[in-house]
This record gives structure tokens, sequence and C-alpha cells, in this order.
């Protein structure tokens, strides 16, 4: 979703996901070895997400959601430019997505009742996966005419409770103007 929101000219990579039969798009690194700025920002998200924003919603389930908001900045004047001006985030979509974790222990044993036990798990897990990942691209690819034209940023969060009013795949909202009439 982020590298379909990317401004500016991006270059795609095909990456394969190790735990799943998937391949899936990616930002390519810039070539140098360094690591990208937005693997960076994600995969650092990922992680605080993991380590302190799930909640106990079964024996072996936890949850969450992340949410990714896509803004442009604005600066803005107030009190007719008298008062210094201030950086305010314009956010044009925001995807809000609740997550769920089963921590159920996966049968180890070499018997014929482990290994269908644990097909059984790889390939729903699999299935749930690709279906979300297909929805993202679908909704993220269909209309595109209110992102912005100029650069902007995204920050993620992470929450351990969806609110009632955000329980939806992704949301447009504060569409900035394209016309600036203001003459600024």
């Amino acid at each position: 979703m982020i590298s379909i929101r990317s401004p500016g000219p991006i270059a795609p990579r095909d990456v394969h996901c190790e735990l799943f039969e998937l391949t899936y798009s990616r930002i390519a690194a810039d070539g140098s070895g360094k690591t990208n700025y937005l693997d960076t920002k994600v995969d650092d998200s990922i992680d605080n997400f993991l380590r302190s924003h799930l909640y106990q919603i079964g024996p072996e389930l936890l949850s969450g959601c992340l949410t990714v908001s896509f803004f442009e900045r604005r600066a803005s004047r107030q009190l007719f430019g008298f008062i210094p001006s201030h950086e305010e985030k314009v956010i044009w979509e925001q995807w809000i997505m609740h997550i769920v974790l089963n921590n159920t222990p996966r049968p180890m044993n070499d018997d014929s009742a482990s290994l269908i036990e644990r097909q059984r798990i790889q390939s729903t897990a699999e299935g749930m996966l690709k279906s979300v990942m297909l929805k993202i691209y679908d909704l993220a690819g269909n209309d595109i005419d209110h992102i912005p034209p100029v650069m902007y940023d995204f920050e993620i969060k992470c929450t351990k409770r969806i609110d009632d009013r955000e329980n939806m795949y992704s949301r447009v909202a504060n569409m900035p103007s394209l016309l600036n009439l203001d003459g600024s």
C-alpha cells in the first residue's frame, strides 16, 4: 500500500514472502546497500506494534490496530498573518487495519495428524493474507484522483483498540483543495 502511494518515481521489486507462497511488490532499495527510509519506517512501526500494542482477546488470540495516514504538510498563518505560521498535517487518506494474531502452538510431532494440522494452519493463514493483500491492492489502485500533486508523507500509528467510527478498510478525509484560491 505504501509503495502504491509513494510520491515521486519509484522502482518496484518483487519480494517472495519467506513464510507463505506469496510474492508482492515493494519499493526497491536505492542500490547503495543502505536500508531504505520507507523500509526502516515500516519495520520500526511493526516492531513497535508487536512489542507493545497488542491486547488479549481470547486464550491464544491477540489484537491491535495499525493506522497508516498519508498527509500533506501545509504552513498556515493565524490572526491575519501577525502570528508566526505553523505547520499542519492535512490527512488526505487513512487506512485502519485491525490485526488479529493467533498464538496457538503448532503441532511439532512427525505423525500424520500433526502434519495435516500444520498444513491446515499454513494454508488458512496464507489464504487470509492473500485475500487481504488483494483487497488492499484493489482499493488502493482503484481511485487516485484525491492524491495531491505535491510531495507528501505518511505515518504509521499503533493502537490497541479500534475506534467504532473507524472500522473500515480505507477512509478519505480532509481532501486537499487542488486549487489554491487565497493567492499564497
